[in-house]
């Protein structure tokens, strides 16, 4: 039996309408990874580099982790923190913008400086441009914030094209 054209015809045109996702429509970077260093101000200050990874979890808010070590009063120390983040610019519309946000802390320290322990985490930070003419690169980004003691934090992040 012989499929007449037409219906080939239609076949194909069929193909070509269904709705496929675009790659414009795509996110492009799902990891976003960055760099950091925090003091952190207590009873034992310490001050930590750490490394951190996060992924959208919607157009506003990107959730992650952040491993950390450093030297505190009486020796090595380190701190993991889970996070959510909420961008108030996310599509990059100002050089400059703003977020909050909060999580879980864990602080690993000697029994001298108070031993490991669980902190509620709560921050504000304010995230930096893209170099000009840039798509894509590294931006600076400032927090500041509460989670095991007062912390202060300077970030260096992958920036994500056309968004935060």
């Amino acid at each position: 039996m012989r499929t007449p054209r037409s219906l080939l015809h239609i076949a194909f045109g069929l193909t070509l309408a269904v709705p496929v996702a675009g790659v414009a429509q795509q996110p492009q970077q799902r990891l976003q990874m960055e760099g950091r260093l925090d003091a952190i101000i207590a009873r034992s200050t310490g001050v930590e580099a750490g490394l951190g990874v996060s992924v959208p979890s919607g157009i506003y808010v990107r959730s992650g982790l952040v491993a950390g070590i450093g030297a505190g009063r009486h020796g090595l120390e380190g701190r993991t923190d889970l996070f959510s983040r909420f961008s108030l610019d996310p599509f990059r519309q100002s050089r400059w913008a703003p977020y909050g946000g909060a999580g879980i802390s864990g602080r690993y320290r000697s029994k001298l400086d108070g031993g490991s322990r669980a902190y509620l985490l709560v921050f504000l930070g304010v995230e930096g441009p893209l170099a000009l003419g840039r798509t894509s690169g590294i931006v600076p980004a400032f927090e500041l914030g509460l989670g095991g003691g007062a912390r202060v934090g300077v970030v260096l992040r992958r920036g994500v094209n056309a968004r935060r």
